[in-house]
């Protein structure tokens, strides 16, 4: 039987400082499997960002255990099949004195090691994934010159040219207008497409759930993971009782959006 690509099993995460003790976390279940496009809401403060740190190692495990791939966090040392985009990708590229090749060829840098020289394959995979995020026209240009739609695509070309079979984004929208926020979801589709599980972070619940087709909401507890239609059923009380506040999906223009 095929392992889940993440698992998660009661992980809780609690901030200390010398005043308070702060929870982020609490007891969280999850699994998410091969192919699967899961977003992951909730409103601000809920937890989004401390999970996927805890996910990609960047915060220690306090409670709880975290799988991947079937192997333990603790243990696991395959992070080229990891992908990873964060929300500041945009805000780096600001003045960055960088082509898009040169950022992109630097994701192979964690399966080469910093010094290594490049080869002819490294370059065949660059333009590999600069045909599949059709950036090739930005091929030379430099990176803070790019729309945000556009830098947005570098970024996603940089987690995939190591080839990973996990992609994992953290509010990757934040700052791009409608335009290309459409065009970053389409690109998202066609990974999904070739298999590649991904895991978003985001507070555009509107959009996002047309597009992922798993949703898991969280507010500190997991309140709900399920199907995208699943999701899109909840009521308007049970939205306002995980989010904290008066909340509803409302359709419009064929796509749905978020309001208070």
């Amino acid at each position: 039987m095929e392992h889940p690509i993440f698992e998660l099993k009661n992980i809780s995460y609690e901030y200390k400082d010398k005043m308070e003790t702060t929870q982020a976390l609490k007891d969280i279940n999850l699994k998410v499997h091969k192919g699967d496009f899961v977003a992951l809401v909730g409103p601000n403060g809920s937890g989004k960002t401390t999970l996927i740190k805890l996910i990609l190692g960047v915060l220690k495990l306090q409670t709880g255990e975290i799988y991947i791939n079937g192997k333990s966090l603790r243990h696991f040392q395959a992070w080229q099949e990891v992908g990873y985009v964060s929300q500041k990708s945009n805000s780096f590229a600001k003045g960055f004195p960088a082509t898009v090749s040169e950022v992109i060829l630097s994701g192979l840098t964690k399966s080469k090691g910093l010094f290594n020289r490049f080869k002819k394959a490294d370059y065949d995979k660059l333009d590999e994934v600069l045909a599949l995020l059709n950036i090739v026209e930005l091929k030379n240009k430099n990176i803070s010159q790019l729309s945000g739609g556009q830098t947005q695509r570098v970024f996603i070309a940089r987690a995939l040219i190591n080839r990973p079979s996990i992609l994992v984004l953290d509010e990757p929208t934040v700052g791009i207008d409608a335009k290309h926020v459409k065009e970053f979801y389409d690109v998202l589709l066609r990974l999904k497409e070739q298999a590649v599980t991904i895991l978003l972070v985001t507070h555009d619940i509107g959009v996002v759930v047309d597009h992922a087709n798993e949703v898991a909401c969280l507010n500190e507890h997991l309140h709900f993971h399920g199907s995208n239609h699943e999701f899109k059923n909840l009521g308007e009380a049970e939205l306002s009782k995980i989010y904290g506040f008066p909340l509803q999906l409302v359709s419009h223009d064929h796509e749905r959006s978020c309001c208070e």
